[in-house]
């Protein structure tokens, strides 16, 4: 394929912000189209970018497009691929939808706030043999996937610990982020859990074991036993006070003590560099590291620890 045709689904503020203009900058992908849940909201964003705004058929309410298929079959059929702004329990039936309409998916974290939504999704992504990728911004950051790919290969690790602590919900602080009713439902852990999660598993190995403690409202302790057997720890929040809002991460081992480079770039920039990926993966039929089965993976674990702070 010379260019890849991207459809993108939603029209919030990272949309917005970020998804959109990376996807009509990059210069081996056709924009083909924008949908949303708000038909005037994908009207405009659709309007900003020279493409075509489609509405209708994303949850059965029988809403007509072009061909006479409802507006995301429609957009799903002009489209080579699709990437998802939408709040994960939205995204993960319409993500499994796309793929089987043959579509890869470059999807945002996490991928499903249940483990059956994300599975639903892998699955799919299986079944069609599309390529799958989860937009995990560490990952893409190059001076933060270079550092993680770098101490993932010199070993002898002792110990970790990871700290996410975003000031979306402190007082007086006015964010577009803060409106969005899953964040606010679901915190911290969710929220900034799958950047966490995304940097420790590379180095680490995969996760054994969780335990998982609340002390505030939105303040999340989790403890977790890797498969290389070094054991971590993260903290994660959305609600910290301004002035101790931060992120970090630390790695202490035979080697010495390192730390996650700081000022990871625009976002858009960055997602950008997801499209390329995603683009590789859809070309050469290499799964990428940060893959759909990866965000079910994430999934797991989050989901494991939310069960461990709300009983079950």
């Amino acid at each position: 394929m010379s260019q890849l045709r991207i459809a993108l689904l939603g029209t919030g503020p990272w949309a917005e912000r970020t998804h959109a203009p990376a996807i009509a900058a990059h210069p081996d992908v056709e924009f083909s189209g924008v949908w949303g849940r708000r038909p005037e909201a994908a009207a405009a964003l659709a309007a900003a970018h020279d493409t075509k705004a489609y509405a209708g058929g994303g949850d059965g309410d029988g809403g007509s497009g072009a061909g006479g298929l409802d507006g995301l079959d429609a957009l799903l059929a002009a489209s080579d691929a699709v990437a998802f702004a939408l709040p994960p329990d939205v995204q993960a039936p319409l993500a499994a939808r796309a793929a089987a309409a043959g579509c890869h998916l470059l999807m945002d974290k996490p991928v499903a706030t249940t483990v059956p939504g994300a599975r639903a999704v892998a699955d799919a992504a299986e079944r069609a043999g599309v390529a799958s990728l989860v937009f995990c911004t560490l990952r893409f950051a190059s001076e933060t996937a270079e550092w993680i790919q770098e101490q993932a290969a010199v070993g002898g690790w002792f110990t970790a610990r990871a700290h996410w602590l975003g000031a979306l919900y402190a007082p007086g602080t006015a964010s577009p982020y803060a409106d969005s009713p899953w964040r606010r439902e679901k915190g911290g852990l969710w929220d900034v859990g799958p950047h966490a999660l995304s940097a420790l598993l590379p180095v680490l190995g995969d996760v054994t074991a969780v335990t998982a403690v609340r002390t505030e409202p939105d303040l999340t302790h989790l403890v977790l036993t890797h498969t290389s057997g070094v054991s971590s720890s993260a903290m994660l929040s959305l609600s910290a006070p301004v002035k101790g809002a931060g992120t970090g991460f630390e790695l202490r081992g035979e080697h010495g003590t390192v730390e996650l480079p700081q000022g990871w770039g625009d976002p858009a920039d960055i997602f950008g560099t997801a499209i390329s990926a995603l683009l590789t993966a859809a070309r050469t039929g290499e799964p990428h590291a940060c893959d759909v089965r990866f965000g079910l993976r994430l999934t797991e674990i989050l989901a494991e620890a939310e069960e461990q702070l709300t009983g079950p």
